[in-house]
């Protein structure tokens, strides 16, 4: 039995939308025409995901305050007791939805043909991750599902709240630079061409300055259209040049070797690893299948790399924390950590405290940042007005010379 997504008619010619499960889709029609209704489209889900994983789309998969919601229902309902089945369609119910909804179902579906849970949910991957299926996988092995779902719910809130606090932290210099671009520009497009042009009938010639902003303000006014243009231009090929492995590799070097932004670029992708590896290698994941699937949530190139590496040396019997301090990109901390969890037999202890101190250190970075970067864009700001009114005031106070 499958879920399926339909658009049917009813006897007044209305229009309507919605999910059904069945067998095929000629059981579906019929299960449409049982209510009273004409099936104009039927669609699985699992195609349709499966289709829209091959094209362009704004978004593919579950963000991740979703999934983490989800997680956590499945786990408070594994414990009661209930059959899975029942699990997946009592969350279905429960969301709002309508993608989640019909995830839900595609996976419930497949889960009633026989297959396992990590099997249903490998036919949405970028709906789930491979680091969510195959601790799916590994609590379905060791016949510990609604543990292991408890363990992927801490760790996907855990992780959706280390996000929101640094997108939280961003909104305000965001809004800041946004605000500032937008007044500036206003002034120097409306406001200064006005209030200069007095000026630019005399003979006298006017101050650098003034001629400074006159020509800026100008070029603002005559090439705002190509301004923007350009500036898109710029960002598409940024995005583009990225997108090329070499370029964002020396990119992600460059970060590292920053002292700031290698502290912060550092802190961010360790919390996720060691975050990733706990509740894997606590979920019953081999620990090289847990390296490596580790490494995926690392963004930073250099240190994904350093990553797989480990887990190289780390099948030719090298310890973990030695295999990862060879590449001396890691905090020691964190090798320290990892080394003592090796030698007491508590691993995924020392990873969560790890990822736990991390996350502590990016927090307080990130506060010290932003008390530092926030009076700077108020100054900032500040200065370029003051260059503006200084700007227009300059002929004015050379009014008399300007008259003679």
């Amino acid at each position: 039995m499958g879920a399926y997504e339909f658009v049917a008619l009813d006897k007044s010619g209305k229009e309507s939308k919605g999910l059904i499960e069945g067998d095929t889709p000629k059981h579906v029609r019929q299960l449409l025409r049982d209510r009273n209704m004409f099936p104009v489209r039927i669609t699985e889900v699992a195609q349709r995901e499966a289709k829209r994983q091959t094209t362009f789309s704004f978004r593919r998969g579950l963000s991740s305050g979703e999934l983490a919601l989800i997680t956590r229902q499945m786990a408070s309902l594994s414990q009661s007791g209930l059959p899975l089945e029942e699990v997946l369609l009592a969350v279905s119910q429960q969301n709002d939805q309508p993608r989640a909804k019909s995830i839900l179902l595609g996976v419930r579906s497949k889960v009633m043909e026989g297959h396992s849970l990590a099997d249903g949910l490998g036919d949405f991957p970028q709906a789930f991750p491979e680091l969510y299926r195959a601790t799916v996988a590994a609590g379905e092995q060791s016949g510990h599902l609604d543990v292991v779902l408890e363990r992927l719910a801490d760790y996907t809130e855990a992780r959706q709240e280390l996000r929101q606090r640094i997108t939280n932290a961003m909104i305000y210099p965001a809004a800041l630079i946004v605000m500032a671009i937008g007044i500036i520009s206003f002034m120097l497009a409306t406001v200064v061409p006005r209030i200069v042009n007095v000026f630019e009938n005399t003979s006298s010639e006017l101050p650098g300055l003034t001629r400074g902003l006159i020509a800026t303000s100008d070029f603002l006014r005559n090439y705002w259209l190509l301004l923007i243009i350009a500036t898109a231009a710029v960002i598409w090929g940024l995005w583009w040049l990225f997108k090329k492995e070499g370029p964002r590799r020396r990119y992600h070097e460059f970060l590292l070797r920053m002292p700031i932004t290698g502290r912060l670029t550092q802190g961010i992708n360790t919390a996720r690893f060691t975050r990733t590896f706990s509740i894997l290698a606590g979920s019953g994941v081999p620990v090289l299948e847990a390296m490596k699937i580790s490494a995926e949530v690392i963004e930073n190139l250099p240190m994904r790399e350093a990553v797989n590496e480990a887990a190289l040396r780390v099948r030719e019997g090298a310890s973990i924390s030695r295999s990862l301090a060879a590449s001396k990109l890691f905090p020691p901390m964190m090798i320290h950590l990892i080394s003592s969890g090796e030698a007491g037999g508590r691993l995924e202890e020392m990873l969560t405290r790890s990822a736990a101190g991390q996350e502590r250190e990016v927090d307080g970075l990130i506060a010290a940042l932003l008390g530092i970067l926030q009076p700077l864009l108020i100054v900032a700001m500040g200065a370029i007005v003051m260059v503006i009114v200084l700007a227009i005031l300059l002929p004015i106070f050379e009014i008399n010379n300007l008259i003679r």
